[in-house]
């Protein structure tokens, strides 16, 4: 699976964005969904979990819903399988965030089309770890 086109320049500047909704963000600390977030967190981001199973992850408090997140979104960052995506893009462009990130081995071309239509970047099928770890 390819990846979207951003060059290393664009995506240092996404990576620049501090205020992440983790969307999937998991209490299991063996999951990317958990560890991911995790480095992000201690790499001087403010993580904010959404996941509807728990009440706290990493000491933060977790939101059931993207929606109940108050405040301003930078990024969208999705642990949900390709096939389950649309819904999850659909209530974040409520929010109006500046990119929605698709992890890796996520793609789904129709909810990426529709945030792109309302002028929201789309990363899909990339680590935020991992190209943090690359780019800086």
């Amino acid at each position: 699976m390819e990846h979207d086109p951003y060059t290393d320049a664009e995506i240092r500047d996404i990576l620049s964005l501090r205020h992440v909704v983790v969307v999937g963000m998991s209490k299991h600390d063996n999951k990317a969904a958990h560890y991911v977030p995790k480095y992000l967190s201690e790499n001087g981001f403010d993580i904010i979990p959404v996941n509807p199973t728990t009440d706290e992850i990493l000491g933060k408090k977790c939101y059931s819903t993207i929606s109940d997140v108050d405040g301003d979104i930078d990024i969208v960052d999705v642990f949900r399988p390709s096939d389950l995506v649309f819904p999850v893009v659909e209530e974040a462009i409520k929010k109006n965030p500046k990119v929605i990130w698709l992890q890796e081995g996520i793609h789904n071309p129709e909810a990426e089309d529709m945030a792109k239509k309302k002028g929201i970047k789309v990363v899909f099928n990339r680590c935020m770890l991992a190209e943090h770890q690359r780019l800086f």
